[in-house]
Protein backbone atom coordinates (compact mmCIF):
# COMPACT_ATOMS: atom_id res chain seq x y z
CA UNK A 1 0.00 0.00 0.00
CA UNK A 2 1.58 3.05 -1.20
CA UNK A 3 1.12 6.57 1.30
CA UNK A 4 0.54 9.80 0.12
CA UNK A 5 1.57 12.98 1.36
CA UNK A 6 -1.20 15.76 2.59
CA UNK A 7 -2.02 18.63 -0.73
CA UNK A 8 -0.21 22.05 0.89
CA UNK A 9 -0.92 25.41 -0.79
CA UNK A 10 1.79 26.85 -2.18
CA UNK A 11 1.60 30.46 -2.75
CA UNK A 12 2.56 31.60 -6.28
CA UNK A 13 5.81 32.97 -6.95
CA UNK A 14 6.39 37.06 -7.40
CA UNK A 15 6.99 38.26 -10.96
CA UNK A 16 10.39 39.15 -11.78
CA UNK A 17 10.18 42.68 -12.67
CA UNK A 18 12.64 43.83 -15.16
CA UNK A 19 13.40 47.54 -15.90
CA UNK A 20 13.49 49.77 -18.78
CA UNK A 21 15.81 52.53 -19.30
CA UNK A 22 13.64 55.75 -19.42
CA UNK A 23 13.82 58.85 -21.14
CA UNK A 24 11.78 61.91 -19.40
CA UNK A 25 11.42 66.06 -19.78
CA UNK A 26 11.41 67.87 -16.99
CA UNK A 27 11.52 71.41 -15.77
CA UNK A 28 12.83 73.41 -12.88
CA UNK A 29 10.26 74.95 -10.67
CA UNK A 30 12.27 78.15 -10.45
CA UNK A 31 9.37 80.43 -10.68
CA UNK A 32 6.54 77.96 -8.91
CA UNK A 33 4.10 79.56 -6.90
CA UNK A 34 0.30 79.47 -6.15
CA UNK A 35 -1.37 82.97 -7.63
CA UNK A 36 -4.54 81.18 -8.80
CA UNK A 37 -6.53 78.82 -8.33
CA UNK A 38 -7.45 75.64 -11.22
CA UNK A 39 -7.54 73.07 -8.98
CA UNK A 40 -9.04 71.83 -5.51
CA UNK A 41 -4.94 71.79 -4.21
CA UNK A 42 -4.62 75.03 -5.34
CA UNK A 43 -4.90 77.80 -2.62
CA UNK A 44 -3.52 81.72 -3.59
CA UNK A 45 -3.94 82.43 0.48
CA UNK A 46 -1.32 79.38 1.48
CA UNK A 47 2.39 80.63 1.38
CA UNK A 48 4.26 78.88 -1.16
CA UNK A 49 8.53 78.58 -1.05
CA UNK A 50 10.03 78.12 -3.95
CA UNK A 51 13.43 77.57 -2.67
CA UNK A 52 12.06 74.07 -1.28
CA UNK A 53 10.28 73.80 -4.50
CA UNK A 54 13.33 73.16 -6.09
CA UNK A 55 14.84 71.23 -3.57
CA UNK A 56 12.42 68.35 -3.29
CA UNK A 57 12.57 68.42 -7.28
CA UNK A 58 16.31 68.40 -7.40
CA UNK A 59 15.32 65.52 -5.21
CA UNK A 60 13.15 63.54 -8.00
CA UNK A 61 15.78 64.46 -10.52
CA UNK A 62 18.19 63.24 -8.62
CA UNK A 63 16.94 59.51 -8.08
CA UNK A 64 15.83 59.47 -11.90
CA UNK A 65 19.70 59.99 -12.81
CA UNK A 66 20.72 57.58 -10.29
CA UNK A 67 17.92 55.08 -11.79
CA UNK A 68 20.00 55.82 -15.10
CA UNK A 69 17.57 57.71 -17.13
CA UNK A 70 18.10 60.44 -20.04
CA UNK A 71 17.25 63.33 -18.61
CA UNK A 72 16.38 66.51 -20.74
CA UNK A 73 15.52 69.98 -19.34
CA UNK A 74 13.44 72.68 -20.49
CA UNK A 75 14.17 76.12 -19.29
CA UNK A 76 11.33 77.38 -17.40
CA UNK A 77 9.40 80.76 -18.00
CA UNK A 78 8.99 83.34 -15.86
CA UNK A 79 5.06 83.59 -15.37
CA UNK A 80 4.36 80.31 -15.85
CA UNK A 81 4.50 78.90 -12.67
CA UNK A 82 3.35 75.75 -13.05
CA UNK A 83 5.14 74.88 -16.24
CA UNK A 84 7.04 72.58 -13.41
CA UNK A 85 4.41 70.14 -14.58
CA UNK A 86 5.80 68.55 -17.66
CA UNK A 87 3.78 65.91 -17.96
CA UNK A 88 0.98 67.89 -19.41
CA UNK A 89 2.78 69.44 -22.31
CA UNK A 90 2.60 66.80 -24.59
CA UNK A 91 2.41 63.24 -25.58
CA UNK A 92 5.24 61.67 -27.16
CA UNK A 93 5.26 57.98 -28.95
CA UNK A 94 6.96 56.93 -31.75
CA UNK A 95 9.09 60.46 -31.89
CA UNK A 96 5.63 62.38 -32.77
CA UNK A 97 4.59 64.57 -29.91
CA UNK A 98 1.40 65.53 -29.78
CA UNK A 99 1.19 69.40 -28.44
CA UNK A 100 -0.83 70.73 -25.62
CA UNK A 101 -3.69 72.22 -25.54
CA UNK A 102 -4.64 74.00 -22.16
CA UNK A 103 -7.68 73.88 -20.54
CA UNK A 104 -7.43 77.51 -18.53
CA UNK A 105 -5.76 80.69 -19.96
CA UNK A 106 -3.16 80.94 -16.90
CA UNK A 107 -1.31 77.75 -18.86
CA UNK A 108 -2.40 77.87 -22.45
CA UNK A 109 1.40 79.70 -22.91
CA UNK A 110 2.70 76.37 -21.88
CA UNK A 111 1.22 74.72 -24.97
CA UNK A 112 3.72 76.20 -27.70
CA UNK A 113 6.59 76.37 -25.34
CA UNK A 114 7.04 72.56 -25.41
CA UNK A 115 6.06 72.53 -28.90
CA UNK A 116 9.08 74.63 -29.16
CA UNK A 117 11.45 72.38 -27.48
CA UNK A 118 10.04 69.20 -29.06
CA UNK A 119 10.69 70.93 -32.20
CA UNK A 120 13.71 72.01 -31.21
CA UNK A 121 14.68 68.72 -29.90
CA UNK A 122 13.78 66.61 -33.87
CA UNK A 123 10.41 65.48 -32.94
CA UNK A 124 7.64 65.58 -35.25
CA UNK A 125 5.29 68.12 -33.96
CA UNK A 126 1.83 67.67 -34.13
CA UNK A 127 -0.36 70.82 -33.33
CA UNK A 128 -3.48 69.83 -31.12
CA UNK A 129 -6.92 70.67 -32.39
CA UNK A 130 -8.86 69.77 -29.23
CA UNK A 131 -8.19 70.65 -25.76
CA UNK A 132 -6.19 68.37 -23.94
CA UNK A 133 -3.50 68.62 -21.27
CA UNK A 134 -1.07 65.94 -22.19
CA UNK A 135 0.70 62.62 -20.58
CA UNK A 136 -1.56 64.11 -17.48
CA UNK A 137 -4.57 62.30 -19.40
CA UNK A 138 -3.16 60.05 -21.84
CA UNK A 139 -1.18 56.73 -20.57
CA UNK A 140 0.63 54.14 -22.34
CA UNK A 141 0.20 50.65 -21.02
CA UNK A 142 1.49 48.42 -23.71
CA UNK A 143 -0.13 49.21 -27.02
CA UNK A 144 -3.00 51.02 -25.43
CA UNK A 145 -3.36 54.46 -24.68
CA UNK A 146 -5.95 54.86 -21.62
CA UNK A 147 -7.47 58.66 -21.97
CA UNK A 148 -8.96 60.34 -18.93
CA UNK A 149 -12.04 63.25 -19.59
CA UNK A 150 -14.45 65.13 -17.36
CA UNK A 151 -12.36 67.81 -16.11
CA UNK A 152 -9.27 68.87 -18.48
CA UNK A 153 -8.87 66.98 -21.65
CA UNK A 154 -11.54 67.37 -24.18
CA UNK A 155 -13.41 63.79 -25.41
CA UNK A 156 -12.81 64.51 -28.67
CA UNK A 157 -8.77 64.87 -28.39
CA UNK A 158 -9.02 61.32 -27.61
CA UNK A 159 -10.29 60.50 -31.21
CA UNK A 160 -7.51 62.43 -32.34
CA UNK A 161 -4.89 60.77 -30.75
CA UNK A 162 -5.76 57.60 -32.31
CA UNK A 163 -5.85 59.15 -35.88
CA UNK A 164 -1.98 60.25 -35.23
CA UNK A 165 -0.57 57.58 -33.52
CA UNK A 166 -2.82 54.66 -34.62
CA UNK A 167 -3.46 52.79 -31.49
CA UNK A 168 -6.28 51.89 -29.43
CA UNK A 169 -7.73 54.57 -27.34
CA UNK A 170 -9.87 53.68 -24.10
CA UNK A 171 -11.89 56.34 -22.68
CA UNK A 172 -12.01 57.14 -18.39
CA UNK A 173 -14.56 59.40 -17.36
CA UNK A 174 -13.10 60.93 -14.11
CA UNK A 175 -15.67 62.52 -11.53
CA UNK A 176 -13.54 63.50 -8.71
CA UNK A 177 -12.47 67.44 -8.97
CA UNK A 178 -9.35 66.18 -6.99
CA UNK A 179 -8.20 63.66 -9.33
CA UNK A 180 -8.38 66.20 -12.70
CA UNK A 181 -5.93 64.47 -14.59
CA UNK A 182 -6.02 60.63 -15.32
CA UNK A 183 -2.50 60.66 -14.10
CA UNK A 184 -4.05 61.48 -9.85
CA UNK A 185 -6.23 58.57 -10.79
CA UNK A 186 -3.88 55.81 -12.41
CA UNK A 187 -0.27 54.67 -12.33
CA UNK A 188 1.06 52.88 -15.18
CA UNK A 189 3.78 49.96 -13.53
CA UNK A 190 4.73 48.13 -16.86
CA UNK A 191 3.03 47.20 -19.88
CA UNK A 192 0.44 45.18 -18.68
CA UNK A 193 -0.20 46.22 -15.23
CA UNK A 194 -1.63 49.65 -13.20
CA UNK A 195 -2.72 50.62 -9.97
CA UNK A 196 -5.87 52.96 -9.56
CA UNK A 197 -8.63 54.61 -7.46
CA UNK A 198 -11.66 53.20 -8.17
CA UNK A 199 -13.45 56.20 -6.69
CA UNK A 200 -11.87 58.50 -8.86
CA UNK A 201 -13.76 56.92 -12.13
CA UNK A 202 -17.84 56.24 -13.25
CA UNK A 203 -19.31 52.77 -13.44
CA UNK A 204 -17.93 52.83 -16.84
CA UNK A 205 -14.96 53.67 -16.87
CA UNK A 206 -14.49 51.32 -13.43
CA UNK A 207 -16.32 48.32 -15.46
CA UNK A 208 -13.75 48.68 -18.36
CA UNK A 209 -10.40 48.93 -15.99
CA UNK A 210 -11.86 46.18 -14.08
CA UNK A 211 -12.30 44.26 -17.20
CA UNK A 212 -8.80 44.89 -18.59
CA UNK A 213 -6.86 44.85 -15.79
CA UNK A 214 -8.08 42.30 -13.11
CA UNK A 215 -4.83 42.27 -11.29
CA UNK A 216 -4.56 45.76 -10.57
CA UNK A 217 -3.39 47.23 -7.30
CA UNK A 218 -6.34 49.17 -5.71
CA UNK A 219 -5.29 52.06 -4.07
CA UNK A 220 -7.05 53.80 -0.75
CA UNK A 221 -8.37 57.25 -0.43
CA UNK A 222 -5.58 57.86 1.82
CA UNK A 223 -3.18 57.17 -0.46
CA UNK A 224 -4.26 58.71 -3.33
CA UNK A 225 -5.08 62.21 -1.30
CA UNK A 226 -1.15 62.64 -1.56
CA UNK A 227 -1.14 61.83 -5.27
CA UNK A 228 0.72 58.52 -4.66
CA UNK A 229 -0.46 57.44 -7.95
CA UNK A 230 0.77 60.43 -9.33
CA UNK A 231 3.86 58.13 -9.49
CA UNK A 232 6.10 56.79 -12.39
CA UNK A 233 7.73 53.89 -13.19
CA UNK A 234 10.50 52.01 -15.65
CA UNK A 235 9.07 48.73 -14.98
CA UNK A 236 10.66 47.47 -11.53
CA UNK A 237 11.78 50.78 -9.78
CA UNK A 238 8.46 53.02 -9.48
CA UNK A 239 9.04 56.28 -7.73
CA UNK A 240 6.37 57.39 -5.81
CA UNK A 241 5.27 60.17 -3.40
CA UNK A 242 7.04 58.60 -0.06
CA UNK A 243 3.72 59.39 1.97
CA UNK A 244 1.84 56.71 0.38
CA UNK A 245 2.73 53.74 2.22
CA UNK A 246 0.19 51.51 1.80
CA UNK A 247 0.64 51.94 -1.87
CA UNK A 248 4.33 51.23 -1.19
CA UNK A 249 3.49 48.00 0.73
CA UNK A 250 1.11 46.81 -2.20
CA UNK A 251 3.93 47.34 -4.99
CA UNK A 252 6.98 45.47 -2.40
CA UNK A 253 4.30 42.44 -2.37
CA UNK A 254 3.92 42.61 -6.02
CA UNK A 255 7.97 42.39 -6.52
CA UNK A 256 8.18 46.15 -7.32
CA UNK A 257 10.54 48.77 -6.17
CA UNK A 258 9.19 51.38 -4.89
CA UNK A 259 11.03 54.98 -3.85
CA UNK A 260 9.50 57.58 -2.08
CA UNK A 261 9.94 61.19 -2.56
CA UNK A 262 8.58 63.97 -0.68
CA UNK A 263 7.11 66.39 -3.37
CA UNK A 264 5.10 68.20 -0.84
CA UNK A 265 5.61 71.97 -2.25
CA UNK A 266 4.80 71.22 -5.56
CA UNK A 267 1.42 69.08 -4.31
CA UNK A 268 0.26 72.89 -3.41
CA UNK A 269 -0.05 73.52 -6.89
CA UNK A 270 -2.02 69.77 -7.41
CA UNK A 271 1.16 67.89 -8.78
CA UNK A 272 3.61 65.10 -7.82
CA UNK A 273 6.00 62.78 -9.43
CA UNK A 274 4.51 61.61 -12.61
CA UNK A 275 3.05 65.52 -12.86
CA UNK A 276 6.84 66.68 -13.42
CA UNK A 277 7.47 64.01 -15.42
CA UNK A 278 6.68 63.51 -19.84
CA UNK A 279 8.11 60.62 -21.17
CA UNK A 280 9.93 61.17 -24.56
CA UNK A 281 9.36 57.60 -26.53
CA UNK A 282 11.73 58.14 -29.71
Amino acid sequence: MSATSPATDVAPATPARIATKRTVLMCKPEFFTVVYRINPWMDPALPTDTSLAVRQWQSLYDTYIGLGFDVHLIDPIDGLPDMVYAANGGFVIDNIAYGASFTYLERQPEGPAYMDWFGANDFDVRVPENVNEGEGDFLLVGGVILAGTGFRSASNSHEEIASIYGREVVTLNLVNPSFYHLDTAIAVLDDENIAYLPSAFDEEGLATLRARFPDAVLVNEEDASVLGLNSFSDGYNVVIASRATDFERQLRERGYNPIGVDLSELLLGGGGVKCCTLELRR
